[in-house]
């Protein structure tokens, strides 16, 4: 097969709405409930930790599998594991099974974790670390996921160096998950943010 038939399977693996499919065997449509978005954290809002535990894993796999297998499935060189692993997320943000239906996926958070996990498992182990202090301490996943693009950044400069093209990657994928939680950014800063945390009762 030729590589670049991997880069079609990773968008069409990347595409599969597990959060929508998930909420419409509930009889949800995530769409219209929580955020909008078809993405691990509005499933969680909206459907609980045993519906939204398993869209996360399942979402982090969507991105691991191509950028983990596909080069030796798809006869591709090394370098190629980066193109299909970007495939996938670009198949999470806009699935072709939604094009027309009212809307995209999520913001590929999941799925991006899952293709460093392929690519550079030291430092995504060190960055999703990062994830779990910040969500635990602040109860915002949004702020942990901000946390981890910086986390990530900086531990693969330490560990593949600036120069590696999978630096680059990371690069380029934090920046769109800053521009992608633009407006939970501005709700972090006017204290606005949606959370998991319960508020603590009035004196």
């Amino acid at each position: 097969m030729h590589p670049a038939l991997g880069l079609l399977a990773a968008y069409l693996l990347g595409s599969v709405p597990a959060a929508y499919l998930a909420g419409r065997a509930r009889g949800v449509d995530l769409r219209a409930h929580g955020s909008g978005n078809l993405g691990a954290t509005n499933a969680l809002r909206v459907l609980g930790w045993k519906v939204g535990v398993p869209v996360f894993l399942f979402d982090a796999l969507k991105g691991f599998v191509p950028a983990f297998f596909f080069p030796a499935w798809f006869a591709a060189p090394g370098h190629w594991a980066m193109a299909y692993g970007l495939a996938a997320i670009v198949g999470h943000v806009k699935p072709i099974f939604l094009l027309g239906r009212g809307g995209g996926g999520g913001k590929g958070v999941a799925t991006a974790a899952g293709v460093f996990l392929g690519l550079a498992p030291a430092a995504t182990g060190v960055a999703l670390l990062a994830f779990a202090v910040v969500l635990a301490a602040s109860g915002y996943v949004s702020l942990g996921s901000l946390t981890a693009a910086v986390v990530l950044v900086i531990a693969l400069a330490a560990t593949v160096g600036v120069r590696a093209p999978v630096f680059a990657l990371g690069v380029a994928i934090a920046a769109f998950v800053f521009w992608s939680h633009r407006a939970n950014i501005g709700r972090l800063r006017r204290g606005e943010e949606h959370g998991f945390r319960r508020p603590k009762p009035a004196p």
